[in-house]
């Protein structure tokens, strides 16, 4: 594929590598799409202090977004632990840097969906899905979960709700992640992928 192909943004924060390991799996969704990729991006852990610490380059996994990583996207998926319900902060510190792009209505009628993994079962997995996307609908994006005809909705024991994918890591965060959640992220990020598609064929027929 050329850099020119379009890209959903699979943008994520992981502390212990559970929701890494749904990233990729959200983006071999979005490469099963024809005429579009993925685009794996990351961000830096917060300190309480002022001083920066963080490398430039992260020692593993993805490298660090940017916005224009986000600007130039055709939609996004969005990946976070939980924390009390909500994302992490370094998820949400990105986020509040995208004001520029909010005035400017640059993600506007894009295709955006979330996905999270929490220590227990109930450990706030659906709060943090709604809580995720309030931002993404302030920026005027078209929100997706996942529909129920994924019949892995309704058989898994553990993650996966209409709202995102989610995984249950369990006390140590050492829980894999299990054939529904897997069969849950690679759904989403088609269906993301999907619409995106049909989204730019909308655009540019109506143009």
């Amino acid at each position: 594929m050329s850099d020119n192909t379009p890209y959903i943004l699979v943008l994520y924060y992981s502390r212990s590598g559970a929701t890494r390991e749904m990233a990729r799996q959200v983006a071999a969704g979005v490469e099963s799409v024809a005429g579009i990729k993925a685009r794996l991006r990351t961000v830096a852990s917060v300190s309480p202090t002022t001083e920066a610490v963080e490398s430039e380059v992260p020692e593993e996994g993805a490298i660090y977004a940017d916005l224009e990583d986000l600007r130039h996207c055709s939609g996004l998926a969005l990946g976070s632990p939980t924390r009390f319900g909500n994302m992490a902060a370094p998820l949400k510190y990105f986020l509040d840097t995208t004001s520029n792009l909010w005035m400017n209505g640059a993600l506007i009628d894009k295709p955006a969906t979330c996905f999270t993994s929490t220590s227990s079962m109930h450990g706030g997995q659906e709060s943090t899905l709604l809580t995720m996307l309030v931002p993404l609908l302030h920026h005027g994006m078209v929100y997706a979960g996942i529909p129920y005809n994924e019949t892995e909705l309704i058989e898994t024991q553990t993650g996966g709700t209409p709202y995102g994918a989610s995984h249950v890591a369990g006390g140590r965060s050492d829980r894999v992640i299990d054939e529904h959640e897997r069969a849950l992220c690679v759904a989403q990020g088609r269906r993301v992928a999907r619409l995106a598609v049909a989204l730019a064929a909308l655009r540019e027929a109506s143009s």
